[in-house]
């Protein structure tokens, strides 16, 4: 198993955004690029990175304002949060990794993988693409409303988004502890950052990459029509680990489907 301590580091960007990540096992080893969830944080992969193979090497990070990152910018779009992750693999001189990306991660794996298309050979969501509510772009109409949701009474909304993505059987504390860490990110973030995530194309994205795309999605949280429609483009590997959150809840199964996931 790979050692989850690794090493702290911090990489500078423009609009005053210091983005910190971490960085575990062999420079040489094959690499792993995890990228949080909305309202995450870069320690939600440390379980799951327990349980790679130790000559695997794991980059977590947190996207700007999420976690110890920091941001003075104005843009949260899904195109900037990849900004974020490709200022990392530069840093580290990534020459080759999957990028797994846990919901809104996903989609910024996705953004990483047209910035980098050398770089990125394989995107694998955690519970990520098939919510038809949030992807692909929606109503203007419709985004407004949800992001005023967002604006007017913060918690609640927040607690709407983990309600959503509980299953029967999710551990009521499990969700409280969720709803904690969730609503401590800045409200105006993560209004822009929900905004941002319910205008991103995701059909002309997906167009836009050759690489494979791959999302472990929680069979009770699934969209059948998800599949329906994106079935040629996104390997759909269904599951029971839990919720949405199924990756803290159960990490070494996690890894585990991470594992066969994987094609290069």
């Amino acid at each position: 198993m790979i050692s989850v301590e690794g090493s702290t580091r911090t990489v500078q960007r423009g609009d005053e955004t210091s983005i910190h990540y971490t960085v575990s096992g062999p420079e040489n080893g094959p690499t792993w690029v995890y990228v949080h969830g909305w309202g995450c944080r870069r320690t939600d992969f440390a379980p799951v990175a327990a349980f790679l193979p130790a000559d695997h090497r794991v980059i977590t990070i947190d996207l700007a304002e999420h976690g110890d990152s920091r941001s003075a910018r104005t843009a949260w779009t899904m195109a900037e949060f990849a900004r974020d992750v490709a200022a990392v693999t530069d840093a580290e001189s990534v020459q080759r990794c999957t990028v797994v990306g846990h919901s809104l991660g996903g989609a910024v794996g996705v953004e990483l993988a047209r910035l980098r298309p050398d770089v990125v050979a394989q995107v694998i969501g955690i519970d990520s693409f098939h919510f038809l509510g949030l992807y692909p772009a929606v109503e203007d109409s419709v985004a407004r409303r949800m992001v005023r949701s967002f604006e007017d009474d913060f918690p609640a909304a927040v607690r709407g988004l983990v309600v959503m993505g509980s299953v029967p059987g999710t551990d009521p504390e499990f969700g409280e502890t969720i709803f904690r860490k969730m609503s401590s990110i800045p409200p105006a973030v993560g209004a822009a950052a929900l905004d941002g995530l319910l205008r991103w194309d995701m059909d002309e994205a997906l167009r836009a990459v050759p690489q494979p795309v791959t999302t472990l999605a929680v069979r009770g949280l699934l969209d059948p029509a998800a599949v329906d429609r994106y079935g040629d483009r996104i390997d759909f590997v269904v599951h029971d680990l839990g919720s949405h959150h199924f990756l803290v809840e159960a990490p070494e199964e996690t890894a585990g489907l991470l594992l066969t996931a994987r094609i290069d």
